[in-house]
């Protein structure tokens, strides 16, 4: 079994803009476990059909099977029927992995802490900034209290430096300030950039 340098439970944090590689590491994780046999169960968000409806994936194309669920609720609702089916085992899975967590509300938070008290390995990966370059979402609380957090960087589209942000473009122009947060897309819709080179409309 993969020893975690952490006792018990514990939660691990991949962020980052698009396109650097989240998903990935989050698949990469997880497949680590899958190989040490453990109990896994992943989790996205139902609204990302981007790639695979039942599935984790990458823009590079690797997948992870993985429970699609419209919200935190749904994702309590099927550890309580995994823990029931597990009635001669009153563990839960040793290992729950969430994709896109940005998508979640705030309650993902008692939930994860919840989980990893529990003694379950919690990873999620989302994005750290939305296209505004604003904190997004529950993350920053997850950040904090996190045991592990790895901070990923793409490769700005303009320039070819580190990038830390997320370009959204509508018809090829920078995206408004005041446009609504979430909108799922990928190349058709974003770009990587730096900090010098990302822009927003106000």
């Amino acid at each position: 079994m993969l020893k975690s340098p952490y006792a018990g439970g514990h939660l691990e944090v991949i962020v980052g803009p698009m396109f650097s590689g989240k998903s990935e590491e989050l698949i990469r994780r997880v497949t680590r476990a899958l190989i040490a046999r453990q109990r896994v169960q992943v989790f996205k968000p139902a609204l990302d059909d981007r790639y695979h409806e039942s599935a984790v994936a990458s823009h590079a194309g690797r997948t992870v099977g993985a429970v699609a669920v419209r919200d935190v609720a749904d994702i309590r609702a099927h550890l309580s029927g995994e823990a029931a089916l597990l009635q001669a085992q009153t563990d839960m899975p040793q290992v729950v992995g969430i994709d896109e967590v940005q998508f979640f509300g705030a309650d993902l938070v008692p939930l994860a802490l919840a989980l990893a008290d529990a003694g379950v390995r919690v990873i999620l990966a989302g994005l750290d900034l939305d296209f505004r370059a604003e904190p997004f979402g529950c993350m920053p609380d997850l950040l904090a209290r996190a045991e592990s957090v790895e901070k990923l960087t793409a490769i700005c589209t303009t320039c070819g430096a580190p990038a830390t942000r997320s370009q959204r473009l509508i018809g090829g122009q920078p995206a408004r300030f005041d446009d609504p947060v979430v909108l799922v897309g990928a190349q058709e819709s974003y770009e990587a950039r730096c900090r010098l080179h990302h822009e927003v409309t106000y």
